[in-house]
């Protein structure tokens, strides 16, 4: 067995290695890579590695290294260790697994035995392993009750790309009215309203922000979003 661990903070790699020493006395080889574009390059050189993988690493994130990852080999074991259990983080891992992978996402704050046994748990027991604090966010989120259906989240985001209805109508095949229908309620799930203000909000621009302060979007999420977005528009051109 081969570990790769993609974490651009050296203690915490160092932290890592100790973990996967002490968690898989079978592992014959731990890999590090630095950032996630060194990530994709070790686990294209070491296809049969499980993989430890941050999320918060610059230029390139560690949900852009793992959709890459696991479209080269869907059946990569890979355990998240990540410091956040924002709602954009885990609507970027859980739109980007494979079906039937076994993956993990495990907060830096849990325990060394915790770790430990998420490590055991995915790499040699083919397990999926999910932190309680993350599983609460998943419930909000994908619950519907108080969350953004899919639909409704693709919706947010191309706002806060600063589209307007008629090109968000366009990129999501839907009617003008639909978009409409959908924006108002994302204005209700977060509560965002002019009543009383006498017009001082412009209810598109509240919406991001409250979507901001609620820990809904982050720049990873826009950064994947800012990608797509190009493909899309380049996609129109041609």
């Amino acid at each position: 067995m081969k570990v790769l661990i993609v974490e651009d903070d050296p203690l915490h790699r160092a932290y890592l290695h100790e973990s996967v020493a002490a968690a898989l006395p079978e592992c014959v080889a731990v890999i590090e890579a630095a950032s996630g574009e060194e990530g994709e390059r070790l686990a294209r050189e070491n296809p049969a590695a499980h993989v430890v993988m941050d999320l918060q690493m610059a230029p390139r994130n560690g949900i852009e290294a793992a959709r890459t990852i696991w479209r080269e080999r869907p059946a990569t074991r890979i355990l998240f260790w990540s410091n956040y259990a924002d709602e954009a983080y885990v609507r970027g891992v859980a739109r980007i697994v494979p079906d039937g992978a076994a993956y993990g996402y495990v907060l830096k704050s849990a325990s060394d035995e915790r770790l430990r046994l998420a490590l055991r748990s995915i790499f040699v027991e083919n397990q999926c392993v999910v932190d309680r604090e993350v599983r609460g966010t998943q419930a909000l989120s994908f619950g519907r009750r108080g969350g953004f259906t899919e639909g409704e989240y693709d919706i947010l985001l191309d706002v806060a790309l600063g589209l307007t209805d008629r090109a968000i109508a366009e990129r999501r095949g839907m009617s003008l009215r639909s978009v409409q229908n959908r924006l108002q309620q994302i204005y209700d799930t977060l509560d965002v309203h002019d009543q009383g203000a006498g017009g001082r909000f412009n209810l598109r621009a509240r919406a991001v922000t409250t979507a901001f302060l609620r820990k809904l979007l982050n720049h990873g999420a826009l950064e994947k979003a800012e990608a797509e977005l190009d493909r899309w528009l380049a996609g129109r051109k041609g």
